[in-house]
């Protein structure tokens, strides 16, 4: 791996970590394309800890009252809509972890290929478009229950098929579930955190175990651009997603998908 290619890796993560258009859709990209070889796992580990510190720092001041208000219900008692909130990001968490041990493997093997995430960048892409279309749109993320939050969190597990899109399912699902688009963006984002958490720590500790050779000029270049293009993205995306909806990325996501398509016919 070149500084070049760190850079631009590291760049599509941030950038495609949090918008509703598929990470795994774009880092296949550069190796389809242009022949790159994998990054490898300690280059994933970055990545992972540049879009995580994003995330929590962005959200710092939820983060803290959050883990504040999960901390008092168990030692104190504490009641609240903070509480409940912090509760349901830990219940939506369930069904990713459990779907992910049961069917890592299987994922690996049989739905990791371009042709799978063309289909799939354009199928959910087309969910997404008429959800936001149809959806009521007026909870905000206070309002989830535990049945919802286990819709949420199934629907996150859900991206585990590559090409889904984590933050656009999941944004789809709150959509269907009467969110506005602000809300819904930010449940996804709060959830995205224990997430990307446990994630990095799984391959962190695959990282260990394989006694990669590590370059840390590559590693802070990933780290860096990672978190600043993940944090700028979750600014601007939240600034802007009441006004322009996400016809935008749907538009975007049909001529990805139509674009993987035609380059797979292509050979």
């Amino acid at each position: 791996m070149t500084y070049f290619e760190a850079f631009v890796l590291a760049l599509i993560q941030g950038l495609t970590e949090f918008l509703p258009i598929s990470s795994s859709a774009h880092l296949i990209l550069p190796s389809a394309v242009l022949g790159w070889d994998d990054q490898g796992l300690a280059f994933d580990v970055a990545v992972h800890v540049g879009t995580l510190a994003a995330v929590m720092i962005y959200f710092r001041k939820e983060v803290v009252t959050l883990l504040q208000a999960f901390i008092g219900s168990i030692f104190k008692g504490e009641r609240g809509k903070e509480v409940t909130l912090a509760w349901m990001i830990i219940i939506a968490t369930i069904p990713a972890c459990i779907f992910g041990l049961l069917m890592k493997d299987i994922i690996e093997i049989y739905l990791r290929s371009a042709w799978v995430i063309a289909v799939t960048t354009i199928v959910f892409g087309l969910l997404l478009w008429y959800v936001d279309r149809n959806a009521k749109q007026n909870m905000d993320e206070y309002q989830v229950g535990w049945k919802k939050a286990l819709y949420l969190g199934v629907a996150q597990a859900m991206a585990m098929i590559p090409g889904t899109s984590r933050s656009g399912i999941t944004i789809t699902a709150a959509l269907h579930l009467g969110f506005t688009r602000e809300a819904a963006a930010r449940f996804s984002f709060l959830m995205s955190i224990p997430i990307i958490l446990l994630a990095g720590s799984y391959l962190g500790l695959k990282l260990v175990m394989s006694g990669e050779a590590i370059n840390v000029g590559h590693l802070t270049t990933g780290v860096i651009v990672s978190f600043i293009s993940a944090y700028l993205c979750i600014h601007f995306f939240l600034k802007l997603i009441s006004r322009m909806g996400m016809t935008p990325f749907v538009i975007y996501r049909l001529a990805l998908g139509i674009g993987l398509f035609t380059f797979l016919m292509m050979g």
